[in-house]
C-alpha cells in the first residue's frame, strides 16, 4: 500500500517546493520576531484553502486533461469577455511572477551571501550583483534542456533538510504548547500585523501553483481513476508544507524584538540547534527554495501564457521558451539594483495575496463548469468552501490596497 501510494506521488511535493520558498522562510521569520504566535491561526488558514484551491486545480487538470488557463480560453465564447480575461489573467500572472521572480533570486543571494559576503561589483558607475546573474544563469541551463528533474529532487531535499531543522528547532525551543493552541484556534489581529497575515496568506496560496498543478497533473496521470491519488498526494504535501511554515514562525519567535535584515539575522532562529553552523544550514536551505521558486515561477507563466494564447506548451518550445526567458530576465533585473532583498520578498508575498481572488474567482467558475468535469464537478460542500475562500481573499484585498494607499506605500 504504502509502495503504491509512493510509485503515485505527484506533483504536490512541487507545489510544496514552490510556496516553501526564501519568501515563506522570510514572511514566518517576520510574523514569528514581530508577533510571536499570534498570526499561527492565519498560516492554518492558508493551509486549508491551498487544499482546497489545489485540489480543484488538480482535478480540473485530471479530468479535462489540459491546464487551467486553456480551459478558460476556450469556454469564455464571447470575444470580448474572452480576451478581457485572457490580458487581465496575463498581467496577473506574468507581472506577479516577475516581482515574485526577484524575490526567489534575492532569497538565493541571501543564502549564498552569507558564506560568500557582500556581491556587489562596481562596473563604472554601475553596482551590480553578481549572484543574481549566476543563480538567472543555473535557473536558464535547467529550464533550457527541459529536464530539471532530477536535480530539482536534490534541490527539494535540500528544502526538507531545512525544513526539519526548523522542526527540531522549533521542538528545542520549548515553546509554550498551550500558547500555541489558542494562536491556532482563537484568531487576533496585533497592531500593524494585517499586511503580515496577507503575505502569510500570499506566501502559502501562491496564484500561479494553481495553473502549475494543472497543467502537470495532466501530465502525470491520465484517468479519472487517479483522482484519489491526486488528492493524497495534494493534501499531505501541503499540510506538510505548512507545518513547517508553522516551525518556521515557531522558532522564530524565540527571538522576538530582533531586527531582521539578512540571512545571517534569520540564523538565529536556527542558533539553538547549530550554534555558529547555523547560518550555514540556513544559508543551503535558502539557495535550494530560491532556485528550485525560481524554476517554478518562470515555468508557471509559460504554461499560463502557453495556454491562454493556444501555443504549443512543449517545454522546448520557442514561444513556451520566450516566456520564461522574459520572467527570469526580468527577475534577474530585478534583483540586481540593489533594492534590499527582504523588501522585494515581502513586496511579491503581498502582491500574490492581492492577485488571488481573481484566480480563485476563475478556478471557482470553471469548477462548476458540467462541460468541462461532468460529474466531477463541484459540489455543494465543495462550492461553500471555494466562496468563503474567495471572500476572505476578496476582504484581505480591499483591506491590503486600503492600507497600501493610506500610508502612500506608492
Amino acid at each position: 500500500m504504502i509502495k503504491k501510494w509512493f510509485k503515485n506521488i505527484g506533483p504536490g511535493p512541487l507545489i510544496a517546493a514552490a510556496f516553501i520558498g526564501p519568501g515563506t522562510i522570510t514572511v514566518c521569520t517576520l510574523a514569528g520576531v514581530y508577533f510571536g504566535f499570534a498570526l499561527l491561526w492565519a498560516m492554518v488558514l492558508s493551509i486549508v484553502a491551498t487544499i482546497v484551491l489545489q485540489e480543484m486545480s488538480a482535478r480540473v487538470g485530471i479530468v479535462s486533461q489540459k491546464g487551467l488557463s486553456k480551459i478558460i480560453r476556450t469556454e469564455i465564447k464571447n470575444p470580448i469577455v474572452k480576451w478581457l480575461t485572457i490580458v487581465l489573467i496575463l498581467s496577473a500572472i506574468v507581472i506577479g511572477n516577475a516581482v515574485y521572480e526577484a524575490g526567489n533570486i534575492s532569497g538565493g543571494i541571501l543564502g549564498l551571501e552569507t558564506i560568500l559576503g557582500d556581491s556587489y561589483i562596481n562596473i563604472g558607475s554601475f553596482s551590480l550583483n553578481y549572484l543574481s546573474i549566476l543563480i538567472g544563469i543555473i535557473a536558464f541551463v535547467l529550464l533550457f534542456i527541459g529536464n530539471y528533474k532530477v536535480l530539482e529532487k536534490a534541490l527539494i531535499s535540500l528544502v526538507i533538510a531545512m525544513s526539519l531543522a526548523f522542526l527540531i528547532t522549533a521542538i528545542i525551543t520549548k515553546p509554550d504548547l498551550l500558547a500555541i493552541f489558542s494562536s491556532i484556534f482563537k484568531p487576533s489581529l496585533p497592531k500593524d500585523g494585517l499586511l503580515t497575515v496577507i503575505a502569510l496568506i500570499g506566501t502559502t496560496v501562491v496564484p500561479y501553483n494553481l495553473f502549475l498543478h494543472a497543467s502537470l497533473v495532466s501530465e502525470k496521470w491520465k484517468s479519472v481513476t487517479d483522482l484519489q491519488y491526486a488528492r493524497k498526494d495534494t493534501i499531505v504535501a501541503v499540510i506538510l508544507g505548512g507545518i513547517v511554515s508553522m516551525c518556521v514562525i515557531i522558532s522564530a519567535a524565540a527571538i522576538q524584538g530582533s531586527e531582521v535584515s539578512s540571512a545571517a539575522d534569520l540564523a538565529k532562529g536556527l542558533a539553538p540547534l547549530f550554534g555558529s553552523f547555523a547560518k550555514y544550514f540556513l544559508a543551503i536551505g535558502l539557495f535550494a527554495a530560491g532556485i528550485t521558486s525560481a524554476i517554478t515561477a518562470p515555468l508557471a507563466a509559460a504554461y499560463v501564457t502557453c495556454g491562454c494564447l493556444g501555443w504549443s506548451t512543449n517545454l522546448k518550445s520557442s514561444k513556451f521558451r520566450a516566456v520564461w526567458m522574459f520572467i527570469l530576465f526580468l527577475g534577474v533585473v530585478f534583483s540586481s539594483l540593489g533594492i534590499k532583498p527582504i523588501d522585494i520578498i515581502k513586496f511579491a508575498q503581498i502582491a500574490n495575496g492581492i492577485l488571488l481572488p481573481i484566480i480563485a474567482a476563475f478556478l471557482l467558475w470553471i469548477m462548476n463548469k458540467k462541460s468541462v468535469l461532468g460529474v466531477y464537478k463541484n459540489n455543494i460542500k465543495q462550492n461553500i468552501l471555494g466562496f468563503i475562500i474567495l471572500a476572505i481573499s476578496l476582504l484581505l484585498s480591499v483591506a491590503t490596497l486600503n492600507k497600501v494607499f493610506s500610508l502612500n506605500l506608492f
